[in-house]
């Protein structure tokens, strides 16, 4: 029986994970995870059974960019790799998932039993040393007297890092007793002291700023891990200096202010947008996420002269670099110094003005025409998220609402990935409106391709009685891969899927099916569907199918599209 000095280890680790937020864990039960599973409710957590693993972590990644942070646990081996895909996912985008490993019992790994989910050889640590390279700290939690702190160590690397963490959980472990001692004290992580070159370093930035004559400030997703997100949001106010985002940064700035536009399209965009951000003298460049999908194809990545580099280990002003800054307190210093009367206030280009005017009732859905007809249903504190796919390229002209959120599909790339998210990111936003009484729903849009990876968890949302909108792309297969390669191949094909009947073969009631089920093939259709009540007002899921044709792409696809083209027709000539 417990003391109360003492608790038991599975409680332990609970309470921290609700000391830093956590309402909710993902996961699949496995039998070595059962027993640390009792004890998930009783701490005052929600279990939130995924219908696989995968999925599972998936959710997970999608519940921690909301909340800061989010848990998973799976069983040992079978379990844990099927996470492993979303895990890496959460790895490469910085979200920090908690994964927590349900181990075989310590006399079986100790005596090197051949037990089932091994490999049969006595090896306990092979799926461990696996996730060494998709987690930022990795425990093992066998020692009663040393599990807390090795609990507050992995928990705080998390945060720190805005990456996954691995613990591993032996299944003989949960009832152990352990101290409470460390629960008096929160987990937080520790100040980053002042380095000696900082006063030089907040010095060069000014004087940097103050002699640009055509400044910009260039916004990238790693700037959320930064925990910089408020300081940009005065930095932009303060300077009104032309402001752009990458897709992983979009919805970190608030797209109503005058001086920002929205996501930097370089060569698919607007030429006056292009030809000011290339040759500007200075881009104040934040949390840098270069992949090629998040940057264009590296074309808006800054001239090295012309940036000041605001990374998560470093701050580079033009070829130099300084190190052991914190980006947060430099750029406070420099907000708290800086002198709005030396500001240039450069000739921005002009902002493209988005209508409606040239669509049709009559015209079909197509790429160009969708995503304008789609974001008047955003509203402010919403959710959207965009799969992989033509989605993920076309829901980057989206114009968000204040304090709304955009998932998009940045560089891992994990078709499939967006759906579960949703399930994850919605259910965080659910608990934070019980406190704030705010309502705001998430609305999905997705390809039919990608639906078919990841279907499952829609009868989880459906479960969990959360408000999503989904609507779903359908253009016969895999559109963005006949684009890159194969347009006419057999393999980028698709089996035929009823969508309509989704949410009834997921387990909504017949009546909620009968309202909240819509199809579309033109956009005075889709536009109708967009004002029912049920769909702008609603609750639960929705299901909106619209129809576009298999190789309707624009922007960068459509560069590669014809590119494909071309070939084609000089092998044939």
């Amino acid at each position: 029986m417990a003391s109360p000095d003492s608790i038991k280890l599975a409680d332990y680790l609970f309470t921290r994970l609700r000391q830093l937020g956590v309402q909710s864990i993902f996961g699949v039960p496995g039998d070595y995870n059962l027993r640390l599973l009792d004890y998930v409710v009783p701490a005052g957590l929600h279990w939130v059974g995924n219908c696989n693993e995968l999925n599972a972590a998936y959710a997970a990644d999608g519940y921690a960019r909301i909340n800061g942070l989010s848990a998973l646990i799976t069983t040992f081996g079978v379990g844990e790799l099927s996470a492993s895909n979303g895990i890496s996912g959460a790895y490469c985008e910085r979200s920090p998932v908690v994964h927590i490993v349900g181990t075989p019992p310590r006399p079986h790994q100790d005596s090197r039993a051949l037990m089932h989910h091994t490999f049969a050889d006595g090896e306990y640590k092979i799926f461990a040393t696996m996730a060494k390279h998709i987690t930022a700290a990795q425990t093992e939690l066998r020692d009663a007297a040393t599990a807390p702190g090795r609990i507050d160590w992995v928990l705080q690397q998390a945060i720190i890092h805005s990456r996954p963490v691995y613990i591993e959980l032996p299944d003989d472990m949960p009832s152990t007793l352990v101290s409470t001692e460390n629960l008096k004290t929160p987990i937080k992580v520790p100040s980053a002291p002042s380095s000696a070159t900082e006063p030089e370093l907040v010095n060069r930035i000014l004087e940097r700023i103050y002699s640009a004559k055509q400044p910009a400030i260039y916004v990238d997703g790693e700037s959320k891990a930064l925990k910089i997100v408020d300081q940009l949001d005065a930095l932009i106010k303060c300077t009104q200096w032309p402001t752009w985002t990458s897709g992983f940064g979009k919805g970190l700035v608030n797209e109503d202010l005058p001086s920002v536009y929205g996501l930097y399209n370089a060569g698919f965009g607007e030429k006056a947008e292009k030809d000011y951000y290339e040759s500007a003298d200075l881009i104040l460049t934040f949390g840098p996420h270069f992949s090629d999908t998040n940057s264009m194809f590296n074309a808006a990545i800054p001239r090295t002269a012309a940036a000041i580099t605001f990374k998560h280990d470093i701050i580079q002003v033009g070829d130099e670099v300084y190190r052991d800054s914190s980006v947060s307190n430099v750029l406070k210093q420099v907000l708290s110094a800086l002198d709005q009367s030396r500001l240039v206030k450069p000739s921005a280009p002009g902002k493209r003005v988005v209508t409606l005017d040239d669509i049709k009732p009559s015209d079909p859905i197509a790429q160009k025409n969708f995503y304008r007809l789609v974001n008047p249903l955003f509203r402010e504190g919403d959710i959207v998220l965009t799969e992989t796919g033509t989605a993920s390229y076309g829901g980057a002209a989206f114009k968000l609402p204040p304090k709304s959120t955009l998932f998009r599909a940045v560089t891992y790339l994990s078709i499939g990935f967006m759906l579960p998210a949703t399930l994850g990111a919605t259910l965080a936003q659910h608990e934070m409106n019980k406190t704030t009484g705010q309502k705001n729903q998430s609305i999905l849009i997705i390809g039919d391709g990608s639906l078919q990876m990841t279907a499952q968890e829609i009868s989880v949302m459906i479960k969990q009685k959360l408000d999503i909108v989904i609507i779903i792309i359908n253009n016969e297969g895999y559109t963005i891969e006949r684009v890159i390669h194969g347009r006419k191949q057999h393999y980028n094909d698709i089996p035929f899927w009823r969508h309509t009947q989704a949410l009834s073969y997921f387990g909504a009631d017949e009546e909620h099916v009968k309202k909240n089920t819509f199809t579309a093939k033109t956009c005075g259709e889709l536009q109708d569907i967009l004002k029912n009540e049920n769909v702008v007002n609603g609750s639960g899921v929705r299901l909106i199918e619209v129809a576009m044709e298999r190789e309707d792409v624009e922007g960068p696809l459509l560069m590669v599209l014809n590119k494909q083209i071309a070939e084609e027709k000089q092998q044939s000539a």
